[in-house]
């Protein structure tokens, strides 16, 4: 095997553990950031819980944060709960930040 050989086998490797980090910060993100949105959304226990799987689940509708971001602003929106778009946005870069540095030192 070529060092060039080595070097592609490398670089597969690596990114294909990033993805794998990524889709765990993102499966943590999307769990505490159901919490949060319960929370406002007036939820406890195990219903806050379920819900946070729910946004778990609407993350794997579409590639990217959209997804998520629809399903939070229909669910306070639908119970009145006045959230801002850049509050949610914010929140959802800041508990990704969390998960990603949890996960780093997890590692």
């Amino acid at each position: 095997m070529s060092t060039f050989d080595n070097r592609e086998d490398a670089f597969e490797a690596k990114y294909a553990h990033d993805q794998k980090l990524r889709f765990k910060a993102l499966a943590r993100r999307n769990r505490a950031l159901g919490l949060w949105a319960a929370e406002k959304l007036g939820l406890t226990g195990e219903e806050a819980t379920a819900y946070s799987v729910s946004i778990i689940e609407a993350d794997l509708e579409e590639a990217g944060d959209e997804d998520v971001y629809r399903k939070l602003k229909a669910d306070f929106d639908a119970k009145g709960v006045d959230v801002s778009e850049h509050r949610i946005r914010r929140t959802m870069e800041e508990l990704l930040a969390d998960a990603i540095e949890t996960l780093k030192n997890e590692g």
